[in-house]
């Protein structure tokens, strides 16, 4: 996938006729960095992703999702669920297109040791997830918590947040974000 990354990024770009040096300055993320991703040098976390991509601004969803999906369309099988991370993180998320929608939610999924990478994440909206089965260190802001199956939380997320799993089992939880700006 990581080839995959490096090629829609590059496809994003250019159709808004971006240079690698105007997506560098306008997400804050080095020109050599958005090179090795566009190369497929460099399979960048989700944070980091999420981070190049509010440059554009393009939220996950849109970056992995197909081109067009049907605005009345009601159910999704567990194999339509659209993957938009990669890595030791898994993002499942209910529907591709979540242009003009107030809801995006995922079937998240961490390896051990995994997490959103080194770079906090910040966005409009909130954000709540409850675990499924494993453990997930939580940061949010100056708070952190070590969350268990059955534990949730809940928060505005133009805080600083990261997620990472702290077990030696992968981690399951579902999450929601309003609006869909992740």
């Amino acid at each position: 996938m990581e080839s995959e990354i490096g090629q829609r990024l590059r496809n994003i770009r250019t159709q808004l006729g971006l240079s690698q040096r105007q997506l560098s300055r306008q997400s804050g993320v080095a020109n050599a960095t958005i090179s090795q991703i566009e190369a497929g040098k460099l399979n960048p976390t989700v944070g980091m992703l999420k981070k190049v991509l509010d440059g554009v601004p393009i939220s996950l969803g849109e970056f992995f999702g197909d081109e067009f999906e049907a605005r009345d369309r009601v159910f999704f099988r567990a194999d339509e669920l659209t993957e938009i991370a990669d890595g030791g993180v898994s993002f499942r998320q209910v529907g591709t297109n979540l242009q003009n929608r107030a809801i995006q939610l995922l079937k998240e999924q961490y390896q051990p040791g995994a997490g959103t990478g080194k770079h906090e994440i910040t966005h409009e909206g909130e954000e709540c997830g409850i675990i499924l089965s494993g453990r997930l260190e939580v940061v949010v802001g100056e708070q952190t918590a070590v969350l268990t199956a059955g534990d949730a939380y809940y928060f505005k997320s133009n805080q600083p947040h990261s997620f990472r799993n702290s077990g030696n089992q992968p981690c399951e939880l579902i999450t929601a974000c309003t609006p869909p700006t992740f």
